[in-house]
């Protein structure tokens, strides 16, 4: 049996509670990263392959154990050269490079402007030189999103780069069945809008959100990220995204009052829920993307170059956010949608992947197993938590989930705690004996064993505690 590790928050199949999910922060910020990630699971599952995810651990200290216990690693990413990604994308590489099993990359993606410039990506260039090496020193060829981001490779002198767009959209293989069920949008039709923070503060999407929700009473808002789900829960604004009071995940915001906003910590109740709606539309692409693949009509307003080069590749209806008419409606953008492009050229663009596959060594389920039906067989044995709700419930009940949570998490932090305590007091114990050398540091002074014990103790106990502060 082959063993493959998958860079992912967690398995499709782990049931994880709401509350547990946010803590440990299942969708690594993004729950976008779950559709991506759960497409490259069903893909690379077949019926001698295993697929383990790592659920987001990267240590290179563990380099020499994954050696021995997969086959392959699998990456897939998306928009990873970014310079706000860079620390992770170096703690990456050094894993990488310490790794001796095949290394695969599927769908990274650089992020730009709309108008593709890759100045703004220049301070990170030795970071992405250093990875994408590690990368193809162990693979045939890296897997990008689109034409910007091959380009930006091609350009610093690699080769073996080839356009692949993202795994998710293949999460149905070669199948992908995207129609128009009514004639037209209407007043009463069920819409869904999505939109990245940066898009709602400084990219008019704020506008887009308020006037569409006065025109259409069953509009929905599906948020992504982890401080959205905070407060959608917990009605947490500690995080810097808690100050944009324009987004419908804000407490603050009409929408969460009248329950119209959800996030989901599992793909599966996502793209279910979005069966039953008409449309979706707005900034986020996974968030459009979990609509085609529950065959629903969608149009991407792209904010970037992440999303713009996805959007090209696949032929996804779209349109530049700087270029959207001030009175924007969705009825217009549902009218002006064509999905001819996106579903007539989706086999080819899934046999390019699948000859992706081959060449690093990867089988597929569609190619080498059942095309997914044990997956998905194994899915629907499974009940998920559903999508999170703005907390406007003030019953018993409502409480009993999250106070359970935090009591749970108090009585364990205290654990931990007195297990720290004792492990410090052994270590004072050892340091009052004599030692015949002090540890000498860089420059030459010495650093004695009590204040080793406290850095080596004091950072998982100060990890644990900002954890639970966010």
């Amino acid at each position: 049996m082959k063993r493959i590790l998958l860079r992912s928050g967690k398995s499709p199949y782990d049931v994880i509670p709401v509350e547990e999910a946010l803590h440990r922060d299942v969708i690594a910020t993004n729950s976008g990263n779950l559709i991506f990630s759960d497409a490259a699971h069903k893909i690379l599952e077949t019926p001698d392959t295993e697929v383990v995810s790592n659920r987001m651990r990267i240590d290179p200290a563990q380099a020499g154990r994954i050696n021995e216990e997969y086959d392959a690693f699998v990456v897939p990413l998306a928009n990873a050269f970014r310079l706000s990604f860079e620390p992770a994308l170096q703690k990456l590489t050094r894993l990488i490079t310490k790794l001796k099993i095949p290394v695969v990359v599927v769908g990274v993606g650089a992020q730009s402007s709309l108008d593709y410039d890759p100045d703004k990506l220049r301070s990170m260039e030795t970071s992405v030189r250093a990875f994408v090496s590690a990368v193809l020193d162990r693979s045939a060829t890296i897997g990008v999103r689109g034409e910007f981001t091959e380009k930006y490779l091609k350009d610093m002198g690699f080769r073996d780069v080839e356009v692949i767009g993202c795994p998710s959209m293949f999460m149905h293989g070669k199948e992908l069945g995207v129609h128009k069920r009514v004639p037209g949008l209407t007043t009463d039709s069920r819409i869904a809008i999505n939109g990245s923070h940066s898009a709602v503060r400084g990219q008019g999407m704020d506008q887009v959100i308020r006037r569409t929700h006065e025109r259409y009473p069953n509009l929905c808002y599906i948020g992504q990220n982890l401080s959205d789900a905070r407060q959608l829960h917990w009605r947490d604004l500690s995080h810097p995204n808690g100050r944009i009071t324009a987004m419908p995940t804000h407490p603050d915001h009409p929408m969460y009052a009248e329950d119209k906003v959800r996030l989901y910590i599992d793909p599966i109740t996502w793209i279910n829920d979005l069966r039953e709606v008409d449309f979706s539309f707005g900034s986020r692409i996974h968030g459009n993307i979990a609509a085609l693949l529950a065959g629903t009509p969608a149009t991407v307003l792209t904010a970037d170059s992440r999303t713009l080069e996805l959007c090209r590749y696949f032929d996804i209806p779209h349109q530049r956010i700087d270029r959207i008419a001030e009175d924007l409606d969705p009825a217009r953008l549902y009218e002006q949608a064509d999905f001819t492009k996106l579903v007539g050229g989706h086999q080819e663009r899934f046999e390019r992947f699948t000859a992706f596959l081959d060449k690093n060594g990867l089988k597929n389920t569609f190619t080498h197993g059942d095309g997914g039906v044990a997956f998905e067989q194994r899915m629907r044995k499974l009940t998920f938590p559903p999508g999170i709700r703005p907390w406007n419930d003030t019953d018993l009940i409502s409480l009993t989930t999250r106070f359970g949570f935090l009591q749970s998490r108090i009585v364990q932090l205290s654990k931990d705690n007195a297990q720290l305590k004792r492990e410090v007091a052994k270590v004072k114990a050892g340091a009052d004996k004599p030692t015949p050398v002090a540890k000498a540091t860089a420059d030459g002074s010495s650093t004695s064993v009590i204040r080793r014990a406290r850095r080596a103790v004091g950072r998982p106990l100060r990890r644990t505690r900002q954890t639970d502060g966010q």
